[in-house]
């Protein structure tokens, strides 16, 4: 065999072995991703349950730190109530306005209300409620425990018996649940109000003739699913953000990537659960006139 084919027959072993290696490398890095995401689930499983299961004794055992909750309720409400209240304002104009220019077309003013109601109350005040509390509380959250972990204060309080996420998490959480329904009705009341300024002083609607058709269409059934949305966007954030930071490590760069993290995860969970929440109102409550 001459050394020409010796070196091609080498070449095409080099070329196979790079090729199965590259496969190999590929799927073990996929097989480490799916097991890295399937364990962080299972670890926040596990912190929601010790959440909602601390929050129960502790309330029924009277141990509850109430002025810790109170304090929490506090901050996260201050941090998220006005940017709540410049956010609603866009919203109830945007959809007064397209909507309007659509309905002044097709001679339909005396529907504006009913854009307000389908359009604020049932998505714009859960989502714009779930974003702010994503990006204002979430941050809160794991920036402070984040900085507790790597100062080791974390660690320090269960050496001494003190489960963190009875201490530190579980506040947090009611406070979270607290504000959440609170934020929600505050968006909608802007929303509406704005959408209905816009309609009355831009598109010349009647405005008996906004509520009369915002009553029709918005049901009770819509505030209470907007509410229930705000909760739980509530709960995914509070179970998200205090996983990251508990697990931040590396000094204020981990801090930083926990709190990224956490307002990431926060917003595509958030969207994931409206979408679900939402298919199933349309499946059991579908949309009639109240």
């Amino acid at each position: 065999m001459s050394v020409v084919a010796l070196e091609s027959r080498a070449g095409s072993g080099n070329w196979l072995s790079g090729l199965f290696g590259l496969i190999g490398r590929f799927f073990s890095g996929f097989y480490g991703r799916v097991s890295q995401s399937i364990s962080t689930i299972g670890r926040s499983a596990h912190l929601a349950g010790e959440m909602i299961r601390y929050s129960v004794t502790d309330s029924i055992s009277l141990r509850l730190a109430g002025g810790e909750v109170i304090d929490q309720t506090w901050r996260m409400f201050k941090v998220t109530a006005l940017p709540a209240l410049l956010m609603a304002v866009p919203i109830g104009a945007e959809v007064s306005v397209q909507v309007g220019g659509v309905m002044d077309q097709v001679g339909a003013n005396s529907l504006a209300g009913a854009a307000s109601g389908l359009g604020v109350v049932s998505q714009g005040a859960p989502m714009a409620a779930g974003l702010l509390m994503s990006g204002a509380a979430a941050s809160a959250i794991a920036s402070d425990l984040g900085a507790r972990s790597i100062r080791e204060e974390i660690d320090a309080m269960r050496v001494m018996g003190v489960n963190p996420v009875q201490r530190l998490i579980v506040p947090r959480f009611l406070a979270m649940i607290l504000i959440a329904p609170t934020l929600c009705v505050m968006i909608i009341a802007s929303g509406v109000g704005a959408g209905l300024a816009i309609s009355a002083n831009v598109n010349n609607v009647v405005p008996a003739s906004f509520w009369q058709s915002f009553g029709a269409f918005a049901t009770p059934v819509d505030l209470i699913f907007s509410v229930v949305k705000a909760v739980l966007f509530a709960f995914i954030v509070v179970v998200i953000a205090s996983l990251r930071g508990l697990e931040a490590k590396g000094g204020p760069k981990g801090v930083a990537n926990a709190v990224n993290a956490s307002v990431v995860l926060s917003v595509f969970c958030i969207f994931m659960t409206n979408l679900a929440v939402s298919q199933l109102q349309t499946m059991f409550f579908p949309a009639r006139l109240a």
